[in-house]
């Protein structure tokens, strides 16, 4: 018997690969190929296509699609309808499925609803993506991303609230963490206070 759940409306395919304690929840699709790690929630209306994978305690909210090239590290959010592509000069007509370029999201990260992240990019770990907002190149770890296209307006700590630096040093009120930017580098520098 399954170690993970999976809403009768929805099909997982032979050969995809689901961890234990993950939940897939209404009219959603896993195919072949595709890797889903431990303790997953995936909302109503989600593809995971074939040569994906997400790692543990991914989030991935209604109405995403997550085509092949897109690998989401552990701990990541992805937004009600956010939207990952993997070519850049998509034809009907034209097959180009030898230029998928991958996409990373990193550890952590959290991805706002309806944006859009264009393929070949990597989010550092614990970046944040506004709502609405159009990613075409890396964004740093803890880098806060809005507009279109993208573009930081600021960081945010690992625990989601946004940052204050003040000489290139912040600390976050809400959980403790302490930080450090270093020519367009945030860094962690103490660790959040216990819980």
């Amino acid at each position: 018997m399954a170690d993970y759940y999976v809403h009768p409306s929805s099909f997982v395919d032979d050969g995809a690969v689901i961890g234990a304690g993950t939940k897939i929840w209404h009219f959603s699709h896993v195919m072949p190929g595709a890797v889903i790690g431990q303790r997953c929630n995936l909302g109503q209306n989600v593809v995971v296509m074939p040569g994906t994978r997400l790692g543990d305690n991914v989030k991935v909210q209604n109405n995403v699609s997550i085509y092949e090239g897109v690998e989401l590290e552990n701990d990541v959010f992805c937004g009600p309808s956010c939207v990952f592509t993997n070519v850049l000069n998509p034809r009907s007509h034209v097959s180009r499925k030898h230029e998928y370029r991958r996409t990373l999201v990193k550890r952590g990260s959290s991805i706002g609803a309806n944006a859009t992240i264009v393929c070949g990019v990597t989010l550092g770990e614990f970046a944040f993506i506004g709502a609405g907002a159009v990613v075409t190149s890396d964004v740093p770890s803890f880098g806060l991303m809005v507009g279109v296209p993208a573009r930081r307006v600021g960081w945010m700590c690992q625990c989601g609230e946004r940052l204050a630096l003040d000489r290139g040093r912040a600390a976050c009120a809400a959980c403790g963490a302490a930080y450090e930017e270093t020519a367009g580098v945030l860094r962690l520098t103490a660790a959040p206070r216990p819980a």
